[in-house]
């Protein structure tokens, strides 16, 4: 549909950023933080260590004023599990509580809505020892940590997303270190998967949580969504893309909208001997839980053709990062679009499929969105007088901002689009030298030279788009 005229943005719409705590804070193990399974795991060869990233942890005054200098509504950035309780449960950390009280702080004083995520990536170590999500006590760990955010930050935190991408959680652990197999196991699918479901409560009895203990707050889910499309018109690949797109998106928002487990990906598993146990009082909890709005991160979309059942080894379904190419075999198999460019580091763009994917959504689950990522990882040069000139950023951001107001003309409700990321921060797996941020921090690799900041070109653009509510996108 091609509209002749497009509806203009919300008055109210949360234009910000986002960012993650063990990506951009530093001071991995201070003030009586505990380690996380970032800060114990085995880093991919050539990157950074998390001991350090943008160091927000002792900058974040800086950073939030600059956050303001562009206008943001809002600022998307999640809480340290272990930084609140070092040991995943039982003694609280005081100096923990007081850091995000003083970031939330920050933010209002400038009139920028704090946005937290509960959960991003960052298991405690201690909890990986107690078998992290395998563990069916996952579930009241996680609620009880829930339950001391809101105590301690409901009364000024309005809008909360329980995990960042439980979809890449549970289909590329390996790659960003959150995956745990206990040894010995058989069926590593079934493993994954009844992992999948203790999140899957917890964050149903977290969103019941927050409905009972912050009645004025909103609460949301926060997958990956990438709107997969079949490789041509032969039914086989039409197939092999709602294969994916179940597994892959609808799964996550089925469970968090509905309570209800897709039936492509129930018959998935069990044609693989894979279904989850539910525990006593299981179904209740998910029945129960309704999400506010849906938060969701979008990078690109997917293209996937039909796979032969002999095709290849199982273990293939969990490799490759968010945005690799994967085959399940007689499920399907990802390929390239041939009508796709693609980013330095090999991420397809498709500022269209956004507007796909934002619609898609809508029409499935009715309820408002949130863009919680969305960006372009980049190889960012800082010149001598202190500029960083990235028009591409700003190119990508225009493309795919003009979709989101294609797909309110279209009659999407949208509460608000923060992009990944505010700062430059570690990348989950390919380090500082991924630039995302429309704020440069002055580090390499291993060299932390000054960690000053510097306004991106990018920077003065958003500033100015925000100023206008979307109206002027022009460089």
């Amino acid at each position: 549909m091609k509209h002749k005229t497009l509806k203009p943005f919300p008055e109210d719409f949360l234009w910000g950023a986002s960012s993650s705590a063990y990506q951009v804070e530093g001071a991995s193990l201070e003030d009586g933080k505990g380690p996380s399974c970032q800060d114990v795991k085995e880093v991919p060869a050539g990157t950074s260590d998390l001991k350090v990233c943008a160091d927000q942890y002792h900058r974040y005054k800086e950073d939030i004023a600059l956050m303001a200098e562009m206008g943001f509504k809002a600022y998307r950035f999640s809480i340290a599990w272990s930084r609140i309780l070092p040991n995943g449960t039982g003694e609280i950390n005081q100096k923990g509580i007081d850091y995000y009280n003083n970031l939330i702080d920050e933010c209002l004083k400038y009139g920028i809505e704090p946005i937290v995520t509960m959960f991003h990536f960052d298991m405690p170590a201690a909890l990986d020892e107690r078998g992290s999500w395998g563990n069916p006590d996952s579930v009241k760990w996680f609620v009880d940590f829930a339950a001391i955010l809101f105590e301690n930050y409901g009364d000024r935190v309005k809008y909360w997303l329980t995990i960042n991408e439980q979809n890449v959680l549970t289909l590329s652990g390996p790659v960003i270190g959150t995956l745990h197999i206990p040894e010995g196991c058989t069926n590593v699918l079934k493993e994954i998967y009844q992992q999948n479901h203790h999140m899957l409560v917890a964050q149903a009895k977290a969103m019941c949580l927050c409905h009972e203990m912050l009645p004025n707050a909103k609460i949301g889910p926060a997958p990956n969504i990438s709107l997969i499309y079949p490789a041509s018109c032969k039914p086989e690949d039409v197939i092999a893309a709602q294969n994916f797109n179940a597994i892959r998106n609808w799964l996550y928002l089925d469970m968090a909208v509905y309570g209800i487990y897709n039936a492509i990906v129930w018959s998935y598993l069990e044609e693989n001997d894979a279904t989850p146990e539910f525990a006593p009082g299981d179904e209740e909890a998910m029945k129960n839980a309704h999400p506010d709005f849906i938060g969701f991160n979008y990078y690109n979309t997917g293209t996937v053709a039909a796979s032969d059942i002999e095709a290849l080894d199982e273990t293939a379904a969990t490799l490759g990062d968010q945005q690799s190419g994967r085959e399940i075999p007689g499920v399907f198999k990802q390929v390239d679009n041939p009508n796709l460019p693609k980013t330095d580091f090999g991420w397809e763009i498709d500022p269209v499929g956004f507007r796909a994917t934002t619609r898609e959504m809508y029409s499935r689950y009715h309820l408002p969105l949130l863009v919680t990522e969305n960006g372009l990882g980049a190889y960012d040069t800082l010149t001598e007088d202190g500029k960083v000139h990235d028009s591409y950023r700003i190119h990508y951001y225009q493309d795919h901002i003009r979709q989101i107001q294609e797909s309110i003309t279209d009659g999407t409700e949208f509460l608000g689009y923060n992009p990944w990321s505010a700062i430059d921060l570690i990348s989950t797996h390919e380090g500082m030298v991924k630039r995302y941020g429309f704020i440069y921090v002055d580090r390499d690799e291993f060299d932390l030279k000054t960690l000053d900041r510097f306004r991106k070109d990018s920077f003065f653009w958003y500033k100015k788009v925000i100023a206008s509510n979307g109206e002027d996108l022009s460089e």
